[in-house]
């Protein structure tokens, strides 16, 4: 070959070959400096790996497209429960708890889920411990041991999960959702698993039943990985391909579900389903094909986007000025690949409950006029200009969330587009966009409703949940007609979005490492912060207006409650468009009284603030409003005898100890006698006297930040005067054991020990957060894993208000509370030996963990602009109380801990046993006994 030949043809062989790489990796947002690395190992595992220098904690998830739609018909649930048995020993690390000994005693956390057709494994670490934590994490798939007598014991901590959860409405209607759909399809079988299911008998052992689940499903080929760390990519790989390439390559194929959800000859029809909870939901299930191929266009989403809007004119602001729903939302429900389903669901009123096929018939309505007038470039422009900002300025995410987000994504999308995936809108499609609304029919829909106590006539029951049901066939003709004239002719589609920024630019000046007080209008306290450091025009702004008004009873944080609800009733329609550009604000009711919080870009961020300030100081006030809302905040505080038990004793511990906290029984009798013409003279009056301060933080400069003070005072503090409103504290227990005894109609018992600091001190609270590190991995082995009283088993550091305390939580579904406590303290005595045993390396490691979370790196402006906010809250404006924290944990001795830990979990010094059933107080005597205590005392 000629010289000059076989020069070209190299260069052509590397173009070719840049060409190539250039596929294989994903396009970046142009805020990312993270760099990325997609490889795929000999054994067909593919990954996707992150270097992102500035990170502190490191990730990993992997996951493997087989879930609950694999189980086999004889063994429901068995998919879930591989995802239980991989934590529990492999052969090179044999003991069951040592993976999550080891990822919590350096910092991190782990879990997984089991969906239809995928299951996703995770942890996040102390970065400098990646590789380790990746050694033992590739080994669960590598090689399991699966060793027989936690098979037998895991299946129990499955079953405790099932029946945890057999009273919770959104289980008891998935319920529902499987028994009505396909049985060709895996949908309707069974996916948690109990012990029926997962039964292990000398008959039907279940052990060689996982094996060969895992045998003949998990395979390297069907999994994704995603690797996140401040390591080079180089590292990265190294760490990988060893580690990953050991996991054996089936050659398998996911398995395809090609059946309909639905029988074509059910359609349409109606389901009703039995709620416990007085909730009231109408959801309409329409299948269409599978979108996953149409993710550069989404016109699905385009479709949920106009159906979903919430702005004037749209389906949901006529309902909710009506009075008839409280909520809606549209969007794509599951997508196997083969069929999918789009769905637009709404919280009803009660009127609207009796309204239903009024509803449906302006369903269809609007549907119709976005078939007729919502097709349009110009609104395909304004959602792909939204879509691309939010793409541009995108900040970072959790790494444990990233590597989640993109070892799933790694399923579905092209390396290419692996990251940018979410946010493509490529082109205009108006043919793919009318293909989903000609499935968007009254032939062509599954309605569900969700209420308490329905009219059944001829009803079912679900298997697992015994959840009363019926299904009933619609006349599609019914559902297009009937739509109410005066209702019908208030709809229109959404007009162009006044909210999208026009200036992207970033203020001059450097990042301020914290706020600093500025001079403001008298009595107001204004924190202001530049910071530009995350690379995005974003600002978050919070308004504390903390008020007596708000705290004097009861009565008045229901009244407080009920003005909020008015607040954000009145703003919600003419804000929504903001939220869609990228602004976001909420307003809501404290222990002091209001804060209103908006965030986004910054550029028209001050026209949000001045409409949430007048209508804060001069709200609409209706009758007919009022009483929706008094509904439903009736209807929460009855609900909240339906909570998990463990969610009931854990809230007492906060109702009883935390100053102007209210019981739920006391806000109930409010809420039923309070009136509208009371509500009016509270809004009258709510601002009379204030202690209003400003947190102004991000792409502002101080100019704008006083401009924003000077917005504060005229339109919500005109005529106000100033007081001084302080802080809440914590009660101090009494001596001794506490013991207190709820009802609650669960079978379940709930136990919450509660053993409380003796002072607010940063070394009591360093030594509490010390113990409850040390202690949670140990609890949780011995209580669950050993013991298998329940599913729901932790020990946590349960501060309030900067009062340590240690929390020890158990759900039992056959356990009683006095059996609990027994291996409470059981528990209490081993661990006294074991802690006094602990080594100095041992404690520093622990204590290292701790310091990990606690100064861990922010990684978005919310992230930083809540830490101000929670400083300046506590009145700690040094904003360094994380350092001092961190110095008072690195301070603590073995010795002080085995102290600690005798005075308040041994000895329960200071201690509140909360429990459902058993010994105890009852919730009035005990309220009214620990009410009455003084608070903490400081440190």
């Amino acid at each position: 070959m000629p010289q000059p030949l076989r020069l070209l043809t190299g260069l052509l062989l590397l173009w070719f070959a840049g060409i190539a790489l250039a596929a294989q990796q994903p396009v970046k947002s142009p805020n990312d400096p993270n760099e990325y690395r997609y490889l795929e190992l000999d054994n067909g595992l593919r990954a996707i790996l992150v270097s992102d220098p500035s990170a502190d904690k490191a990730a990993a998830a992997l996951n493997v497209s087989v879930g609950s739609g694999d189980d086999p018909k004889d063994r429901e649930g068995l998919a879930h429960f591989l995802e239980h048995m991989l934590f529990l020993g492999t052969e090179k690390y044999p003991e069951p708890g040592e993976y999550q000994q080891f990822i919590k005693s350096h910092g991190g956390s782990h879990n997984a889920f089991t969906a239809f057709q995928d299951t996703n494994y995770f942890f996040d670490v102390d970065a400098r411990f990646l590789e380790p934590a990746l050694d033992r994490f590739a080994q669960q798939f590598a090689a399991p041991r699966f060793t027989p007598e936690l098979v037998d014991r895991e299946r129990h901590a499955v079953h405790s999960e099932f029946t945890a959860k057999r009273r919770d409405d959104s289980r008891r209607f998935y319920s529902v959702q499987k028994a009505v759909s396909n049985p060709e399809h895996a949908f309707s079988h069974f996916a948690v698993g109990n012990l029926t299911t997962l039964a292990n008998t000398d008959e039907r052992p279940l052990r060689p039943d996982l094996v060969h689940f895992w045998e003949t499903h998990y395979s390297a080929n069907l999994m994704t990985l995603a690797v996140y760390g401040p390591q080079s990519l180089d590292e990265l790989e190294a760490m990988v391909r060893p580690r990953f390439g050991a996991i054996a390559n089936r050659h398998l194929a996911p398995k395809r579900h090609d059946q309909p959800l639905y029988r074509p000859d059910q359609l349409p029809s109606k389901v009703t389903a039995e709620a416990l909870r007085d909730i009231r939901r109408l959801t309409l299930s329409f299948p269409i094909p599978s979108q996953k191929a149409l993710y550069e266009t989404k016109p699905a989403s385009y479709v949920a986007n106009l159906l979903g809007h919430e702005g004037p004119g749209s389906l949901f602001d006529v309902l909710k000025r009506a009075g008839l729903a409280e909520s809606l939302s549209a969007g794509l429900g599951m997508d196997t690949g083969y069929g999918a389903t789009l769905e637009v669901s709404l919280a009803l009123t009660p009127e609207g409950l009796s309204r239903q096929d009024d509803i449906l018939a302006l369903v269809f309505d609007y549907i119709d006029r976005i078939r007729t007038e919502g097709i349009s470039e110009q609104r395909f422009r304004e959602m792909q200009q939204l879509a691309r900002i939010d793409y541009r300025f995108r900040e970072k995410g959790e790494p444990v969330n990233e590597a989640m987000r993109l070892a799933s994504q790694l399923q579905d999308y092209p390396v290419r587009d692996l990251l940018r995936a979410p946010w493509m809108m490529e082109r205009y499609a108006p043919e793919q966009y009318r293909a989903i609304l000609d499935r968007l029919t009254p032939d062509n829909v599954m309605v569900f409703v969700l209420a308490p106590n329905p009219t059944l006539s001829d009803p079912q029951v679900t298997r697992w949940y015994d959840t009363r049901w019926q299904r009933e066939p619609l006349n599609p003709a019914a559902l297009t007609q009937g739509a109410p004239e005066t209702l019908a002719e208030q709809l229109h589609l959404p007009d162009a979005n006044p909210f999208i920024p026009d200036n992207l630019d970033l203020v001059a000046g450097a990042s301020m490492p914290h706020p600093v007080r500025l001079g403001a209008p008298e009595g107001l306290a204004l924190w202001f912060a530049r910071d530009t450091r995350f690379d995005t025009p974003k600002a978050n702004v919070f308004i504390g207006l903390r008020t007596p008004a708000a705290r004097a009873s009861a009565r008045s944080a229901v009244l407080t409650q009920l003005l909020v609800d008015a607040i954000n009733t009145n703003l919600n329609a003419w804000a929504y468009p903001a939220r869609l550009a990228g602004l976001n604000y909420s307003v809501y009711p404290h222990l002091r009284g209001i804060t209103v919080r908006v965030g986004g870009y910054s550029d028209k961020l001050h026209t949000l603030v001045s409409r949430i300030l007048g209508q804060v100081a001069h709200p609409r006030l209706t009758e007919s409003r009022f009483e929706i809302a008094r509904r439903n905040l009736i209807d929460d505080l009855e609900n909240r005898a339906k909570d998990k038990p463990v969610d009931q004793t854990s809230e007492f511990v906060q109702t009883a100890l935390i100053e102007g906290a209210w019981s739920t029984e006391e806000k109930l009798r409010a809420a039923r006698e309070v009136t509208f013409d009371e509500l009016r003279s509270f809004a009258d009056n709510l601002l009379t006297e204030v202690d209003p301060v400003i947190l102004a933080h991000g792409n502002l400069t101080e100019a704008s930040a006083l401009n924003l003070a000077q917005q504060v005072r005229a339109l919500a503090l005109s005529g106000s005067r100033t007081t001084d409103v302080p802080r809440s504290h914590v009660r101090r227990l009494p001596p001794g054991e506490t013991r207190v005894s709820l009802t609650v109609d669960h079978p379940d018992t709930g136990y919450t020990l509660y053993l409380q600091g003796d002072d607010t001190g940063f070394a009591e609270r360093a030594r509490f957060r010390l113990l409850a590190q040390l202690i949670s991995s140990p609890f949780y082995e011995d209580i669950r894993t050993n013991r298998q009283l329940g599913y729901i088993v932790y020990a946590t550091p349960f501060e309030m208000l900067e009062t340590p305390a240690l929390g020890l939580v158990v759900q039992s579904p056959a356990t009683g509370p006095e059996q609990i406590d027994a291996a409470v303290r059981a528990f209490a005595e081993q661990f006294e030996a074991r802690l006094s045993n602990l080594d100095e390396a041992q404690l520093q490691r622990e204590k290292q963990a701790v310091i990990s979370r606690l100064l861990e790196k922010e990684r978005q402006l919310g992230d930083v602009s809540g830490r101000y906010w929670r400083e300046i809250d506590r009145q700690a404006t040094g904003f360094d109380s994380r350092q001092r924290l961190a110095e008072a944990i690195r301070a603590v001795t073995r010795d002080e801990l085995v102290d600690t830990l005798r005075r308040s979990l041994l000895e329960r010094q200071h201690a509140l046993r909360v429990t459902t059933g058993g010994e105890g107080l009852d919730e009035t005597a005990a309220l009214e006994q620990l009410t009455r205590q003084p608070a903490v005392p400081a440190g």
